[in-house]
């Protein structure tokens, strides 16, 4: 039998996204052939204004989709505080946790010799700018502890040596080779309170 191509397109486009395997990716696309031509009409809507809408935050790296960001916005914040993660998503499984109230600074990646995501791509020049120009008294080194989170963490912690500001990791109640993002609230919540200077 022929292969539809318009089909095999799609499915081939789902299979791109992350946890999506094939036969995933093949389920999805014949159950969106079941969807009304309005609901695809919005889905395709939804996705195409996706890039338009959503940039990241001149302050923090965190995206959003007005012209700061909510978090950097907040007055009830702690600004003593900074914690530095490697991507967007880490800052939403920490906000679901409930445990920290402080400022955040999205690096947009981690030092990756195999991904080619060399000092240069990270959101490292804007986090020394905030601390020479902030008040800060904590840096939370809350990068995925992973190989790659590790090397971008302690490159960090080497950097920040210069400042008079205590320098802290999450504590290891989170899993190695695992994802902030996979992480469960209570969890996070302990990992936050078991923090260690490094």
């Amino acid at each position: 039998m022929e292969k539809l191509k318009s089909l095999e397109n799609l499915i081939e486009k789902l299979y791109m996204l992350p946890g999506i395997g094939k036969k995933s990716a093949e389920r999805m696309a014949y159950s969106l052939l079941d969807f009304s031509d309005e609901d695809l009409k919005e889905i395709a809507e939804a996705i195409s204004s996706l890039k338009e809408h959503i940039h990241f935050c001149p302050t923090c790296g965190m995206i959003t989709d007005i012209d700061g960001c909510y978090i950097c916005d907040d007055k009830d914040r702690d600004e003593s505080t900074i914690m530095v993660v490697s991507y967007p998503k880490d800052v939403m499984s920490i906000e679901k946790s409930e445990s920290y109230k402080g400022q955040y600074h999205v690096l947009n990646g981690e030092l990756s010799l195999a991904k080619g995501m060399n000092v240069d791509e990270l959101n490292i020049e804007s986090l020394l700018s905030r601390l020479d120009n902030g008040n800060f008294a904590e840096v939370i080194l809350a990068t995925n502890p992973t190989v790659d989170g590790e090397t971008t963490s302690m490159y960090l912690a080497k950097l920040l040596e210069k400042y008079n500001i205590k320098v802290t990791r999450l504590a290891y109640g989170l899993q190695i080779g695992g994802n902030l993002d996979y992480v469960d609230p209570l969890t996070l919540s302990k990992a936050l309170e078991g923090r260690h200077k490094i």
